[in-house]
């Protein structure tokens, strides 16, 4: 039938229309079930009244060229002409182009297309109906083009949310990535005086490591990702400051899996739990084996960092779990987990990682 191809021919010219442009998502928001019923509501009983009220046996096909007509062009060309909404605050010159089109558009399938398939007047193309048909156009067109449009708005709305949202969890994130204990700082620096009156080779020793440790954290700060080698060895020079302090506060286990050491991770992510491990184990008085262990099981590493000392729960005002959940949350967007769990009055945090990285930058 001539009048299928007629309506045919815009759709794929449509549908062909560069991803994301208005057109198309205008389209892609009317096959949505919550549009196409109620267009389908209103077109299946008009489609009936015009094969029932119309003499010729193909007036069919022209109410659905009309029907098909309405559902490219009117949401579409008030999308077009008003991506904003309705104002009128340039002028009624869209609204007049707005109003041109629809005549037209109900005109030439009103009109032109039953006189191309040599079909004389039906129920839709009357001349009583065509204004009718003008009007539910117009209103139509409005009415959708005005819910897709708002449902876009809104939608831009919870990206620049959402973005938003992330901005300000990375200012905050940032700023915890140069977090330090600043007791062990000052009791650091305090023991690095004390050193250079009665050693000075532990003196050096301790200044060097403690520089070194500063001036990673402040590279981390700058880094998207690093190595896990990178953060380990942060750690690593971290727990043996603690162990210049004081020898005997605890032994250290080391079990790394080097077939790990070159899966990225956020910086200082493990740093803040090593720095717990010692703060709530050994420095409060629990002498033991604190271990550190990476492991790479396939695509995923498993890292857990255990230390002498039952857990608590969380604390008020606490910032190393509470941080490390938001950056994995935030990094690895569902990808990784962390579970703390205590047995035989020794803490165990693990955490699960993918060897392919982040998802996002924390």
């Amino acid at each position: 039938m001539p009048g299928r191809g007629i309506a045919y021919t815009p759709l794929v010219a449509l549908i062909s229309a560069p991803e994301g442009s208005i057109v198309r998502r205008t389209l892609l928001a009317l096959v949505a079930p919550k549009r196409l019923l109620p267009i389908l509501c209103v077109s299946l009983p008009l489609l009936y009244a015009q094969r029932g009220y119309s003499r010729h046996p193909d007036a069919l096909w022209v109410g659905v060229g009309m029907c098909l007509t309405f559902v490219l062009v009117a949401p579409v060309s008030y999308r077009v002409l008003f991506p904003e909404g309705l104002d009128l605050g340039h002028g009624a010159i869209r609204l007049i182009l707005y109003a041109a089109i629809g005549a037209g558009a109900v005109l030439t399938a009103g009109l032109y297309l039953p006189h191309l398939m040599g079909i004389e007047q039906t129920f839709l193309t009357a001349r009583s109906s065509l204004p009718i048909d003008i009007a539910l156009f117009l209103v139509g067109g409005w009415g959708l083009g005005r819910d897709i449009g708002l449902e876009d708005s809104l939608q831009r709305e919870r990206k620049r949310t959402a973005a938003l949202e992330r901005e300000a969890e990375q200012a905050q994130l940032l700023a915890l990535k140069a977090h330090l204990d600043p007791h062990f700082l000052f009791n650091t620096l305090n023991a690095i005086a004390e050193w250079c009156r009665e050693d000075g080779a532990t003196a050096e020793r301790a200044v060097l490591e403690l520089s070194g440790l500063l001036r990673e954290v402040l590279a981390g700060v700058k880094d998207k990702t690093w190595p896990l080698e990178r953060e380990l060895a942060l750690c690593k020079t971290l727990l043996s400051l603690h162990q210049i302090r004081d020898p005997k506060m605890f032994t250290l286990q080391w079990d790394v899996d080097e077939k790990a050491s070159s899966v990225p991770v956020p910086p200082m992510l493990l740093f803040p739990l090593v720095e717990n491990a010692i703060k709530h184990g050994p420095a409060k008085g629990h002498r033991g084996i604190v271990r550190i262990f990476v492991e790479l099981r396939g695509d995923r590493v498993h890292v857990s960092v255990e230390n002498p000392g039952a857990f608590g729960g969380p604390r008020d005002g606490s910032h190393g779990l509470p941080t490390a959940e938001k950056r994995i949350a935030l990094a690895y967007d569902g990808g990784a987990s962390l579970d703390v769990h205590s047995a035989r009055a020794r803490t165990e945090i693990s955490l699960d990682l993918p060897a392919a990285g982040p998802r996002l930058a924390a």
